[in-house]
This record gives structure tokens, C-alpha cells and sequence, in this order.
């Protein structure tokens, strides 16, 4: 693909929040994130993305408004907090509106989703063409087996039924 542009990890991060709770960083560098762009005249025609993320991960930045609550609260102690997406098509509608859909798998549960896709921009960093993107949408946490109750734990304010997933991505040509 000679339009191609190549995810960079390194610079590429997701963010997983709900409202009176948690609030996750999970770096691309120790995070397994894949995926491509194909631009032309400046305007996004094709997208792929890919991405693995261990919110379990020690070595992951995490924040928490309350630190009784941590993302792995969400999962039972016995499995793996994986979260994984795979894109399955990419929706232009114009040059700022864009969908992203694919398969979320949450907890052994796969769920078609949809999120917003912005083209945040291009740079140039020594030299190294870039191009920016911002990913967004919502995850019931409900449809994924998420439903811990949490209410007492968080000093009787209701966890959020929708986890915000921030996906801000850097692609490099």
C-alpha cells in the first residue's frame, strides 16, 4: 500500500475512563497496538487498527480519582484483563467525520462496536512524516460482563455504565 502509514507505538496511547471512578493510561510501548492509515491529498482514505491492551500491566501509568477502585476491579481475579480490538471497516463521511468499526473483545465477550475516528492533523518530527489520530466512543459495560458493584467501594457514588475508550494515535510514513 503506497499511501500506507504505519502505527508508532511508542508515541500511540488509550485511556479508559468512567464517570465517579477510574481513570486507566495504557501506553502503546508496553502494549501491543498494530494498524495503518492510507492517505491521500492530505484526507484519510483507509484505515486499519489493531490493538491488545493488558490493563493488568505493571508497568502501565495508571491514575485513579479514588484508590479504592483500580481497572482490574472490573475483572474477576481469575482471568486475564485483556481487552482487544480488531477493526473491520473504516466510514468516511467527510474530512472530519469518520467511523472506525470492528470487533471489541472483552472478558471472552465479542461485541460489534463503532467509534469515532478524527484526523487530528500532520507534523513533521526530525524529519519523520506524522500524522495524528484521535479514536473515541463508548462501552456499556454491561454488554461485556463488566457489572461489578462497585457503589460501596466508591463511598456510594454509581459507577458510570458506559467506560469511555480514548484511543490517541500516532501514524508515521
Amino acid at each position: 500500500m503506497e499511501n500506507a502509514w504505519a502505527i508508532d507505538s511508542n508515541e500511540s496511547d488509550v485511556i479508559l475512563k468512567s464517570r465517579h471512578s477510574l481513570i486507566g493510561y495504557l501506553p502503546g510501548n508496553t502494549n501491543n497496538l498494530k494498524g495503518h492509515v492510507a492517505i491521500q491529498n492530505n484526507e484519510v482514505e483507509d484505515a486499519s487498527i489493531e490493538f491488545s491492551l493488558n490493563v493488568n500491566n505493571k508497568k502501565n501509568a495508571s491514575s485513579e480519582k479514588n484508590e479504592e477502585i483500580k481497572l482490574t476491579d472490573l475483572f474477576d481475579e481469575d482471568e486475564t484483563p485483556l481487552i482487544q480490538f480488531k477493526s473491520t471497516s473504516f466510514q468516511k463521511i467527510n474530512k472530519n467525520i469518520n467511523f472506525l468499526k470492528g470487533l471489541l473483545t472483552i472478558k471472552n465477550i465479542t461485541k460489534v462496536v463503532e467509534f469515532d475516528t478524527e484526523f487530528i492533523g500532520f507534523n513533521n518530527y526530525n524529519g519523520v512524516e506524522k500524522a495524528s489520530f484521535e479514536i473515541t466512543g463508548n462501552i456499556n459495560r454491561k454488554d461485556f460482563g463488566l457489572n461489578y458493584n462497585m457503589i460501596s467501594r466508591n463511598r456510594s457514588n454509581p459507577i458510570s455504565k458506559d467506560i469511555k475508550l480514548i484511543a490517541n494515535l500516532e501514524f508515521t510514513h
